[in-house]
């Protein structure tokens, strides 16, 4: 679509190329042994397949579990679906959020957010063992989930219907991640991958330097911070010619030319240990720890349009990551009789090292091409984020015949680190006949970046459950949480200028970027650096704490009834301070989410569910901070609304289920969703710059409902005969969702939208419009397919480990932002398409050891990303649109 290479200046911004060594990406999830279990059988007495790990606060599923994945969707109370190892190793996936991309309803959005059932990642709940998680991410308060390599993930569990138990920002669903807890034997194991994509791969892109260890992912003090930033953040002070000294110049500004960008790898390690101990008790121990490092160009098309529907700004933009990844889990587990312990330690750091140069023009901000001229304005930027996760956790779960206790407590802390976010802009000078940066200017510039975040959580919780309680057939659970989440946000932008405020020479001015930058330019030219006040809080801390307590209970009727149902109370306080510049946010509430699903199974394996809920959504810390945070994957603006309030729902679904054998189902669903005030992102106009901020506004109402359907099937395939096919069995699994989502807009409903810069912003006011201004009625939420597709079909051996899948997944267009309409501009749509994979794993042996092979080849069709709008007969403006390529890999481990 787009030739990679920009012309018109690029030697002014680049220079020799570089070659570093070959780096990593996927990691492969363990080998399970090469002899596999036996084949499902048709009844459901025959012994399960695989022990299933699953924690949920306060539910049966608490324990480690002997029942197959059918089976336990089939009996747990709730509507959920459940990614065993084998599930998860099925598909091939390096991370987790590509294996629930799989899961019915189910889709990933940007770095690793899933949405369930269209709803947005604000809608989503992910836990770790039942404890909840932080985020590494200034623009969210979930986690992503690309960020846990598969190998640490022992089942993912998805509840989609409510229940008391868990926390009451429950929309679209839960995504439960179990890590392994003590092994079944004693094991080592070893693998490697090594993978590329036909456009990224020994192609071009644009690198830079940066550190010594930037190849693991860590900064060697390279990008150490001055000190005189905080303080010239803090008094407004300008920071001295002299000072800019101590400033990375070259190491993080020089962009270069990389036309050889290198393949990528990974390595892991897992051990696993069993003792017993007490007699008839284990003390297990597992550890796990893995790297891996990967490329990805991407050559994109940006374009705005005007209110009429033509190109008012278009850019080409290069932009090069490399992502590593370094993980670490270390659990211990101990059984004693009934009762489980256990420890885990899970440690996750995650880096990229981002290239980008663009080059175009901007009419609404005066950049006008010329004819016979290059682009007017040419960019480069280089930045490098770091993000780690660390949990630490403890789980007791105490067995006493018919009463249970269970106890569990969490701290974890996440980092994010984005130091020396450059970017350099020149304005092509026809007069000179050269790209030219004098330092001021719309389109001559050089800012620097400096943010952080430091989020920490503090939860815990204990729950008491009753079985056959009152010597009926009735099991009562009763359970208390707490969780306490601290976040801290900096973000300190400056911008470079000549003497006086002024500009620099034109001579100076046509220097590549470090030069310009340089110690004697900047000491002669008398350059400095001045912190910049009109992008809102440069600093600002967030709390959310929550105390809960909960009832529930399950009880049979018979003739196979079950009636499952309860009530949390849920008291939050949620601050965001920004310090005396801006007034703090504080939002407060209790509430009352009660839950039940009414289950009858009628027939022989056939059963029905109905269930309701009322449940909640918060906005998220950077949705009421007014702080500007600028989005390196959508490239995109951001600035929160202090106004906004919380999203109640209201839940209602039926299901129809049939399980005609272990790991066989047919299910078919329809589900309904009432949102009030649901919180949508809605797009200002483009700002005298060409820039766009994107804000936050709590819509009037909204409704979402659907249909899922869901089917998994194994079919014999030795009527085939010859041998080959006497043990292999045909696997086939598919499942569609329709979805459709409106906003509900009346003539007298009003709407807060964002409010950036006040004129008073300590004293904010709250300024309402008709609600009909920003949002158009019966519009789709942002984020929400309206079609969602996904197959597997598969080849396996029921003696051994050897599996060839297909893998299809589709999701139709779905809105990312709600566009301005006043003036009007259509919403931005992208098409996430179709995408083809194909995933081959073989168990062999070397030299005695049981190992696995597996082949990868995934996109093969290259499908094209593309994010729209919409302007009718005036045409289609590409807001995102770039080349995907195929990605191959192969990857062994080794299991001893």
């Amino acid at each position: 679509m787009i030739r990679r290479t920009i012309t018109g200046g690029l030697l002014l911004l680049t220079t020799s190329l570089v070659a570093p060594s070959a780096l990593a990406q996927v990691q492969p999830a363990p080998a399970p042994p090469v002899e596999a279990e036996p084949a499902a059988a048709a009844t459901e007495e025959q012994p399960p397949e695989d022990e299933i790990e699953v924690s949920a606060p306060g539910a049966e599923m608490v324990v480690t579990g002997t029942r197959g994945p059918s089976n336990l969707a089939r009996t747990a109370p709730q509507v959920l679906n459940l990614l065993s190892t084998e599930d998860i190793a099925r598909t091939g996936e390096g991370d987790i959020a590509g294996a629930l991309g799989r899961v019915t309803g189910l889709s990933v959005v940007g770095s690793g957010f899933v949405y369930v059932r269209g709803l947005g990642d604000r809608y989503s709940l992910a836990l770790l063992n039942g404890s909840p998680l932080p985020s590494p991410e200034p623009l969210r308060r979930v986690v992503p989930l690309d960020i846990f390599p598969t190998s640490v993930i022992a089942s993912a569990l998805v509840q989609k219907s409510y229940s008391p138990n868990y926390p009451g920002e429950f929309g679209g669903g839960v995504i439960n991640l179990t890590t392994t807890a003590t092994p079944r034997e004693n094991f080592l194991e070893l693998s490697g991958s090594i993978s590329g994509d036909t456009f990224t791969t020994f192609n071009l892109g644009y690198t830079y330097f940066g550190g010594d260890r930037d190849f693991l992912g860590y900064d060697d003090g390279t990008r150490a911070v001055p000190a005189s930033v905080l303080e010239s953040a803090i008094t407004g002070r300008t920071i001295t010619s002299l000072e800019l000294t101590e400033f990375s110049n070259s190491s993080t500004t020089v962009l270069q030319r990389n036309r050889n960008i290198p393949a990528n790898w990974s390595a892991g390690l897992s051990a696993g240990l069993v003792v017993p101990v007490f007699g008839d008790g284990e003390l297990g121990f597992i550890a796990n720890a893995g790297i891996s490092n990967s490329w990805n160009t991407r050559d994109v098309l940006q374009q705005q349009g005007d209110v009429s529907g033509d190109v008012s700004s278009q850019y080409r933009t290069v932009f090069t990551d490399n992502r590593v990844i370094v993980n670490g889990l270390f659990g211990i587990g101990l059984e004693v009789g009934e009762h489980r312990f256990r420890l885990t330690n899970l440690y996750i750091h995650d880096t990229i090292k981002q290239g980008r140069l663009s080059s175009g023009f901007d009419l609404f901000a005066g950049a006008t091409p010329i004819a016979g001229s290059p682009d007017p304005v040419l960019r480069q930027s280089t930045f490098f984020f770091e993000r780690e996760l660390y949990d630490l956790q403890g789980v007791a779960e105490l067995d006493f015949g018919d009463v249970d206790v269970d106890l569990r407590g969490t701290y974890a802390r996440t980092l994010r680190k984005s130091p020396y976010e450059r970017e350099f802009s020149y304005a092509f000078d026809p007069v000179i006949g050269d790209y030219v940066n004098r330092l001021g200017g719309t389109f001559e510039t050089a800012t620097i970046t400096f943010s952080n975040l430091d989020e920490q959580v503090l939860a815990g919780g204990a729950d008491l459950s009753w079985a056959n309680a009152f010597a009926l057939p009735l099991t009562l659970t009763a359970g208390y949480a707490y969780n306490e989440t601290q976040r801290e946000s900096t973000r300190y932008f400056f911008r470079y200028r000549g003497p006086g405020n002024g500009r620099v020479s034109d001579l100076v001015g046509q220097l590549r970027p470090d030069f310009l930058l340089s110690d004697f330019t900047i000491q002669t030219a008398g350059i400095t650096l001045q912190p910049e006040a009109a992008n809102g809080a440069n600093f600002y801390e967030a709390g959310l704490d929550i105390h809960a307590g909960y009832l529930m209970g399950t009880v049979e009727f018979g003739a196979g009834i079950s009636l499952s149902g309860g009530v949390r109370y849920e008291s939050a306080r949620q601050s965001v301070t920004t310090g005396a510049a801006f007034a703090p946010t504080n939002l407060e509430n209790d509430y009352f989410l009660p839950a039940a699903t009414l289950t009858w199974e009628f027939a022989e394996r056939t059963q029905f569910r109905l269930h309701g809920s009322r449940t909640i959504a918060r906005p998220q810390f950077r949705e009421l901070a007014p702080q500007q945070y600028e989005d390196f994957e959508s490239d995109r603006s951001f600035f929160g609304n202090p106004f906004l309030v919380d999203t109640e729902l209201t839940n209602a679904e039926a299901r129809l289920e049939h399980y005609p054998a272990r790991d066989e189902r047919l299910s078919i669903a329809g589900f309904f969703k009432r949102l009030d005030n649901p919180i949508e992102a809605v797009v200002s106009p483009p700002s005298s710059s060409g820039d766009i901020l994107v804000g936050f506004t709590n819509a009037p109402a909204a409704n979402i409902y659907g249909v899922e359907l869901e089917a998994q099937k194994y079919f014999p395939l030795d009527f085939l005969g010859g041998g080959f096919f006497d043990t292999r069995r045909l696997f086939v699994s598919a499942n569609y969702t329709w979805s459709k989502s409106e906003l509900i807009v009346g003539d007298e409903d009003v709407a807060a939208p964002i409010q950036p810069l006040s004129a008073d912003p300590a004293n904010p006011v709250r300024i309402v419009v008709p609600a009909d201004v920003i949002f158009e009625n019966g519009a789709p939420l942002v984020g929400q397919s309206e079609h969602l597709v996904n197959l597997q079909i598969g080849i396996e051996d029921t003696d051994s480990l050897s599996q060839l899948t297909l893998l299809a997944s589709y999701a139709s267009e779905r809105t990312t932002y709600r566009g301005a309409r006043s003036p009007i501009y259509p919403d931005a749509v992208e098409e996430p398409g179709l995408s083809i994979d194909v995933v081959l794993r073989q168990g062999i042996r070397i030299g005695g050891a049981e190992a696995e092979l597996k082949l990868e080849a995934r996109n093969i069709f290259e499908t094209q990303y593309r994010e729209r709008q919409d302007y009718g007969e005036a045409g289609i403006i590409d807001v995102n649109t770039y080349d995907r390529g195929a990605r191959l890999s192969a990857g062994l481990s080794i299991r001893f």
